[in-house]
C-alpha cells in the first residue's frame, strides 16, 4: 500500500513506517477483542458432557451449541464484507462486541438449552463481524514491510485461543459450574466494549456500496446448508433423522452455485456483495487453498485427539485439555517470530517447512495405538502446533498482502469464511473415516477400544495424505509485491 494512502496522523512522527500510538490502540482493542471471541467458539468441546447431564438433554441436541455457532459463522462472516465497506469502524466494532456480550450474558443465565443456543448465535454474531474488521483494518493501517509483525499477532489469536479453548473449559469445569464458562468471559467483553466507546475512533472511510438482496439469502443457504450438512455428518447425525445429512450439502453447493455465478455477474459491474475477483490473484488464490487444508487439519486434530486421549488413552476430559496446552503455547510463542522472518525473508521460506512439520505430525498421529506413550502424544501435537504456527502468518499476510485496498474487506470476509466451511469439513472427513472404520472392525468381533483406535488411525491418516498436497502448494507461494497493486 503507498504511503500516501495512509493518512498522516496514521504514521509516527519520529519514525515513518511505524504506526501512531492511536492506531496501536485499535488494533490491540480488536486482537484483544478477537481472542476472546475465538476463545469462546471452542469451549464447548470439553462441556457438552456436563451440559447433557445439567440440561438432561441427548448429546445430538446438546451438539447444537457447536452446531448453532458454527452455521452462524458461516452465515454472517460473507455480509461483513460489505457492512465493513458500508459504515465506519467504529460502529462495525461496537456492534460486534454488543453481540457477542449480550449472547454471553443470554448463555450465561439460560434455564435450558434453547436459551443457551439462542445466547451462542448472538454470540456468533459479533465474533463474525470481529475477525474480517481486524484483518481489514491491519491490512489498511501497517505499511507492508511490518505486516508481517503484526499478522504474527493475528495468528496468536486465530491458532491459540482454539488449541486452549478446551484446556480453559476443562479447568473451569473442574472447578465451578458451566455458567463461569460464561460469567468470566463477559467482562472482558463489557470491558472491550466500553473502551471502544472511550476511545476507538474511524479508520476508515465508508463508501456507499449497493446491497444486492438476493445475494442476501443465497449466501445464507449456501454457505449455512454447506456447514451444516458437514457438521451433521462429522457428529454422526442423520442415522434416524428425517433429513439426511448430504441433502444440506447438495443445497448448499448448488446454491453456491448460483451465488459465485452472481457475484462473478455484480463484480465485472462493482457490484458484487462478496467480490470473487480476488481469485484472480494467484498469491491469494494459493494462500486460500493453503488456508483451507492447514484448518482442515487444525479443527480435525482439535476433535480426535481429545476423543483419542479419553476413549483409547483413558484420560480424564482436564488431562486431555491440559495436554493441548502446550502446543497452543508453542504457537502462540512462535507467532511473532514468525511474523518478523516473514518480513525478513518472505512467505515461501516459511510454509514449506511449516507444511513439512504438520505432515509429519499427522503422519505420527496415524500410527497411535492403545499402547503409544504420552511423550509421543504431546511431541506429535508440538510438532503440529510448530508446523501450523509457520503456516498461518504468512500465509494471512501473503494472500491479503496480494490484493488492491479496496478488496482487503472481501478478502478479509473469504478468508474467515473459507475457514468455517474448511474446519467443519475436516471434522466430518476425520470423523466420518474413524466411524466407519470402527464401525467395520467392531462388527467383525474386534474390541471397542482396539476398533476405535484404528478408526482414529484411519482418520489420522487421511489428514496426513491431504497435507502432501500441502507441501506442493507451498512452492506455489509468492511474497506479494511490496505495494498492493493499485486499482
Amino acid at each position: 500500500m503507498p504511503t500516501d494512502a495512509i493518512a498522516p496522523e496514521m504514521i509516527s512522527p519520529e519514525r515513518p513506517g511505524l504506526l501512531s500510538p492511536r492506531d496501536r490502540l485499535v488494533i490491540g482493542l480488536l486482537l484483544i477483542s478477537t481472542f476472546v471471541m475465538i476463545l469462546n467458539e471452542t469451549v464447548m468441546a470439553v462441556a457438552l458432557p456436563r451440559l447433557m447431564v445439567d440440561l438432561d438433554v441427548t448429546a445430538s441436541a446438546a451438539q447444537w451449541l457447536t452446531t448453532a455457532f458454527l452455521l452462524t459463522m458461516a452465515v454472517v462472516i460473507p455480509i461483513t464484507g460489505f457492512l465493513i465497506q458500508r459504515y465506519h469502524t467504529r460502529t462495525v466494532f461496537l456492534s460486534a462486541l454488543s453481540f457477542f456480550s449480550l449472547g454471553t450474558f443470554v448463555a450465561a443465565v439460560a434455564p435450558g438449552l434453547g436459551v443457551l443456543v439462542l445466547g451462542r448465535v448472538v454470540q456468533a454474531c459479533g465474533t463474525a463481524m470481529m475477525m474480517p474488521l481486524l484483518m481489514t483494518t491491519v491490512m489498511t493501517l501497517v505499511p507492508p514491510d511490518g505486516r508481517g509483525k503484526v499478522m504474527g499477532n493475528i495468528s496468536i489469536v486465530i491458532s491459540v485461543a482454539p488449541a486452549i479453548g478446551p484446556t480453559i473449559s476443562g479447568i473451569i469445569l473442574n472447578l465451578l459450574d458451566w455458567r463461569w464458562m460464561f460469567w468470566l468471559i463477559l467482562p472482558i467483553g463489557l470491558t472491550a466494549l466500553a473502551m471502544g466507546y472511550a476511545r476507538l475512533t474511524n479508520v476508515t472511510e465508508p463508501k456507499k456500496v449497493p446491497l444486492d438482496i438476493l445475494s442476501v439469502p443465497l449466501s445464507a443457504i449456501g454457505f449455512g446448508g454447506l456447514v451444516y450438512g458437514l457438521s451433521a455428518i462429522g457428529e454422526g447425525h442423520g442415522g434416524g433423522s428425517a433429513m439426511p445429512p448430504w441433502l444440506p450439502v447438495a443445497v448448499g453447493v448448488v446454491v453456491l452455485s448460483v451465488f459465485v455465478w452472481r457475484q462473478l455477474a455484480l463484480g465485472a459491474r462493482e457490484r458484487a456483495f462478496l467480490d470473487l475477483r480476488t481469485f484472480r490473484f494467484p498469491v491469494f488464490t494459493v494462500g486460500v487453498v493453503m488456508m483451507a487444508l492447514a484448518m482442515m487439519g487444525l479443527f480435525g486434530m482439535i476433535i480426535l485427539l481429545p476423543i483419542y486421549m479419553q476413549n483409547v488413552l483413558g484420560m480424564e476430559p482436564l488431562q486431555a485439555g491440559l495436554m493441548l496446552l502446550p502446543g497452543g503455547l508453542t504457537m502462540g510463542l512462535l507467532a511473532p517470530f514468525v511474523g518478523q522472518l516473514f518480513d525478513a525473508h518472505g512467505a515461501r521460506k516459511l510454509v514449506i517447512p511449516g507444511a513439512v512439520a504438520v505432515a509429519t505430525a499427522l503422519w505420527i498421529m496415524a500410527t497411535f495405538g492403545t499402547g503409544t506413550t504420552i511423550a509421543m502424544v504431546l511431541g506429535a501435537h508440538i510438532i503440529l502446533s510448530v508446523g501450523l504456527a509457520f503456516l498461518f502468518t504468512p500465509l494471512f499476510t501473503s494472500s491479503l498482502g496480494a490484493l488492491p485496498n479496496d478488496l482487503y474487506s472481501h478478502g478479509s470476509a473469504l478468508i474467515g469464511t473459507i475457514q468455517q466451511v474448511a474446519g467443519a469439513a475436516g471434522i466430518a472427513l476425520f470423523v466420518s473415516v474413524m466411524s466407519l472404520r470402527s464401525a467395520a472392525l467392531m462388527a467383525g468381533g474386534t474390541g471397542e477400544v482396539e476398533a476405535l483406535a484404528a478408526g482414529l488411525r484411519l482418520g489420522f491418516m487421511c489428514g496426513a495424505s491431504a497435507s502432501l498436497f500441502l507441501i506442493v502448494a507451498g512452492f506455489f507461494v509468492r511474497r506479494p509485491p511490496d505495494q498492493a497493486p493499485s486499482h
